[in-house]
């Protein structure tokens, strides 16, 4: 059996569910793919908000920039996201303050609050029109969480220069007789249409966009896209949410989780204006417990629309008696309605979050890589002002520019509990490349795959997964990651493969939805030899 050619036209967009801002966003893409060899200052991969970011603060600090995105603007997780702008930091001050220091954690704090002040500035003075609110969040204690965690967290976070208020009661919330902690001057907004302002500007000033173009060879040079065109470059930055020009050194310093999101209608005026987030379940996992959290945004004259996620997992890594992904949604309405006067459900979508092993983003130069190489990733539950303070840090390192927080977000640094992560995710890893997913013995022959079911077996040697579509039509791809050859394993809800080590997904077809990996999986034809399995 050989593979064939991948099927074309096909967007790295999620194939199932949709967020709120790609349906309220812009209608058409304005950009073009690139069809001609370039030079420039600087080329940054990835049209997210890390990447248009830091194409906007250097384009305006005098650079040539070229953007090349592999979809359409926006269309990776930065349209998956609910578009929280927090200083109230997910991983907590406590935390940072064991980890790092009081006085680093200082500098972390600042540079979350100096993210949402710089996107405030930027849409105000950029005339952006993008829904962004100045709100109070609020922090509750999840039942398996320490009763004084509140109190430890609103020291630290004093110390750290954020003012917390203890509250007795959590505003707006159905049961309400908990503590909480007050945190004043969060923000929101629509993403996606702050993205496009930003580019707009950047166009202005010069700088050039290109979408739907894969970078297929990045190097200290540039790049090289799929379809042969170059693009040289003094300095390269690569912002794809996992960096997809590292192939080991970045990936087992941080683990991709899935996590969820619902949104609903509630009666307008019904609650205030606000972020909430518990402190995440213990129970479920000691070094990154998964947390809820939720937000109001406009909808009509009547309803707002209430947005709840949460319910996350370690991406294509399911044990035996966990929920499936396609029933996490459940759970999450269930725990929004505990909680909130939520009425119809309008939307459901998932999103991919990078946990670095110390809560905290790597932003700076590439490890092991040469001097104009830089990388922004490991959102850490926080991408919109992780993003941001990403394009104000790589502007100021090609500028030459001294920033305080260089060395706290540097890439190659090593803290206290990065090992004890480090070994268990690379445990995982080997794991997954030694054992995977095991084989679908009871399948002889891929026609016995259901409409809608996918299934791994052994066709002619080679171990595929095969997607038998709701069309009829059987998809057959390699079952090995082409990142690192790790096992995939099948996403009913999103339909797609996602790789349980370092968090890469493919389309049922085989095209690359999230790095690391940078090359879509062999695609195979049905024919008469290939009918049965091994």
């Amino acid at each position: 059996m050989k593979p064939s050619t991948t099927p074309t036209g096909l967007q790295p967009l999620s194939p199932q569910h949709q967020s709120p801002w790609i349906e309220a966003g812009p209608k058409t893409n304005p950009y073009h793919p690139l069809n001609e060899n370039l030079e420039t200052d600087v080329v940054i991969i990835g049209g997210g908000l890390a990447g248009v970011t830091t194409a906007y603060c250097l384009s305006q600090s005098g650079k040539k920039v070229v953007l090349v995105e592999d979809g359409i603007i926006g269309s990776g997780e930065t349209s998956h996201t609910t578009a929280q702008l927090v200083t109230a930091l997910d991983d907590r001050y406590a935390h940072f303050e064991k980890l790092f220091g009081e006085e680093d954690t200082r500098l972390i704090a600042q540079s979350h609050k100096a993210a949402i002040d710089f996107v405030e500035q930027t849409i105000h003075q950029e005339k952006i029109d993008c829904l962004f609110d100045r709100v109070p969040g609020y922090l509750f204690c999840h039942p398996s969480d320490r009763e004084d965690i509140l109190k430890d967290e609103l020291s630290a976070a004093q110390k750290a220069g954020i003012h917390p208020i203890y509250l007795n009661q959590i505003p707006g919330m159905l049961n309400d007789e908990e503590a909480c902690l007050e945190f004043p001057r969060q923000a929101q907004f629509h993403p996606l249409l702050y993205l496009h302002g930003l580019c707009e500007v950047i166009v202005e000033k010069g700088g050039q966009l290109f979408t739907n173009t894969h970078a297929a060879i990045i190097n200290a040079d540039g790049i090289i896209s799929e379809d042969g065109f170059i693009v040289k470059a003094n300095h390269v930055v690569v912002a794809t949410n996992s960096p997809v020009n590292n192939l080991v050194a970045m990936h087992l310093k941080q683990t991709a989780f899935r996590t969820y999101v619902v949104a609903g209608l509630v009666q307008k005026n019904a609650l205030p204006r606000a972020l909430w987030w518990d402190t995440g379940d213990h129970d479920a996992d000691q070094d990154f417990p998964p947390y809820h959290y939720v937000r109001l945004t406009s909808y009509n004259d009547e309803y707002e629309l209430l947005i709840s996620g949460g319910e996350d997992h370690p991406t294509g890594d399911l044990g035996p008696g966990e929920t499936a992904e396609e029933n996490r949604y459940q759970k999450l309405e269930a725990w929004t309605r505990d909680r909130f006067p939520l009425e119809d459900i309008l939307y459901r979508w998932s999103g991919q979050v990078l946990e670095p092993v110390d809560s905290l983003a790597f932003i700076g130069r590439n490890t092991l890589d040469k001097n104009n190489v830089y990388i922004i990733t490991g959102d850490s539950g926080t991408g919109m002002t992780h993003c941001t303070i990403g394009g104000m840090l790589i502007r100021d390192l090609i500028m030459g520019i001294k920033n305080p927080w260089e060395e706290i977000y540097r890439p190659s640094r090593i803290t206290m509990n990065s090992s004890l992560v480090f070994f268990k995710e690379l445990i995982r890893g080997i794991k997954s490349v030694l054992q995977g997913t095991p084989d679908d013995e009871s399948v002889k022959e891929v026609q016995q795959i259901k409409e809608g079911e996918a299934k791994i077996c052994k066709i002619d040697g080679h171990k595929c997964g095969i997607y038998h579509d709701l069309d009829g039509d059987l998809q057959i791809v390699s079952a090995r990651c082409t990142h690192l050859g790790a096992t995939l394993h099948w996403n009913a809800d999103e339909k797609s493969w996602d790789c349980p080590w370092h968090g890469s997904r493919f389309t049922s077809q085989g095209v690359v939805l999230n790095g690391p990996a940078n090359s879509n999986l062999p695609f195979y034809e049905v024919s008469a030899t290939a009918s049965k399995t091994d």
